[in-house]
């Protein structure tokens, strides 16, 4: 598998420095969360930097490659092709990393979300959120994500379904799925 060091270079050459120094962030806050949730740190590294490999590619890219790699895509991402940037980064870091199905995984799904999901997907998403270059997380929730990070996913599911109501936009099923996933477990550790 790729070095961090040799990854980074070439995420460096590959985003802009904002979307680069957001990619750092996401790094070193799935460090701190995979220390925390005893994930193997290297691992949550090397996904944290390459979770956005596929975000500046034009949506016509984005479906071009999709297409021409057999993804399946929905009624949402073709609406909205940005949301196929977790699936496209997916397939380039296997391709051109070897990364393992888990970590191709978090890095499909550090967008939308799904149920079940592993504790690499959660840090994955959770650190895209509350990496410290974003200044509008509260300090808190970033605590509290070391904690508790089933409480802080579910922040972020309900965010999002609120903001997309509130816009009158598109929400991606699989938020959705996500945030029931979440709840029927939490349901289900009640009962027991």
């Amino acid at each position: 598998m790729v070095s961090i060091s040799t990854l980074e270079q070439e995420i460096k050459n590959t985003l802009s420095p904002f979307r680069f120094q957001h990619s750092l962030g996401v790094m070193k806050k799935a460090e701190e969360l995979a220390t925390v949730y005893q994930v193997d740190v290297e691992i949550a590294k090397l996904t944290g930097l390459a979770h956005d490999i596929a975000k500046e590619m034009s949506d016509q890219e984005l479906l071009l490659f999709a297409k021409t790699h057999h993804l399946d895509i929905d009624p949402v991402e073709l609406a909205k092709p940005t949301l196929l940037h977790g699936k496209v980064g997916a397939i380039i870091v296997g391709e051109k990393y070897n990364f393992t199905k888990e970590m191709q995984d978090a890095i499909c799904f550090h967008t939308t979300g799904r149920k079940d999901m592993t504790m690499l997907d959660k840090i994955i998403y959770v650190a895209d959120k509350i990496e410290d270059n974003r200044q509008k997380v509260p300090d808190e929730l970033k605590e509290l994500a070391t904690q508790n990070i089933d409480v802080v996913l579910k922040y972020f599911y309900t965010t999002a379904m609120e903001k997309a109501i509130r816009k009158d936009s598109l929400l991606h099923p699989l938020t959705v799925e996500a945030r029931n996933s979440l709840i029927i477990g939490q349901l289900r550790k009640e009962k027991e």
